[in-house]
């Protein structure tokens, strides 16, 4: 460095001799630690977006009582299926004869009960997941944020391990 520092003269020279060569490499290879930093902003941007488009607009009575409606079904299909058994252990003919109606169900008819579930559990599912609380919000946030030590690589030394 003596020698490069002799020759351009000063210090400054020598950065902005280095700033020039980086700015020239950039052209021919992008920076990558600075397309990651415009990654993660969009990411943001676009986290910050769509947290503004779901917030809730307020819960009135009628919403809770929805609310409540919509979480009966999973108890109710629980407890309608241990209640079932002990239909079927109390009652064993008329259990039998309802399961033989059960039987002559058409085919199609049970595709489309088997539609109607699970877009009903799929909506409540997507429900949840655009009104999850603002902290889960925030872990996700701060899980995404950069903390990763760049000394160790286990793919590298993978690879190492390998050519040895």
């Amino acid at each position: 460095m003596g020698l490069i520092g002799t020759i351009l003269g000063n210090s400054g020279a020598v950065e902005a001799m280095g700033s020039t060569v980086k700015t020239v490499a950039e052209v021919f290879t992008p920076n990558a630690t600075r397309q990651m930093e415009i990654s993660a902003e969009a990411q943001e941007a676009a986290l910050t977006q769509f947290s503004s488009e779901f917030q809730s607009a307020g819960e009135g009575r009628f919403d809770r009582i929805v609310n409540g409606l919509n979480r009966l079904p999973r108890p109710l299909l629980a407890f309608g299926t241990l209640a079932l058994f002990a239909y079927a252990m109390v009652a064993p003919m008329s259990f039998g004869e309802r399961m033989t109606g059960l039987a002559l169900v058409p085919e199609p008819l049970w595709w489309l009960l088997g539609a109607v579930v699970s877009f009903y559990f799929g909506a409540r599912e997507a429900h949840y997941f655009r009104t999850r609380p603002a902290a889960v919000a925030k872990a996700v946030k701060t899980a995404a944020a950069p903390t990763a030590n760049f000394d160790e690589n286990a793919a590298l030394e993978d690879w190492r391990r390998a050519q040895s």
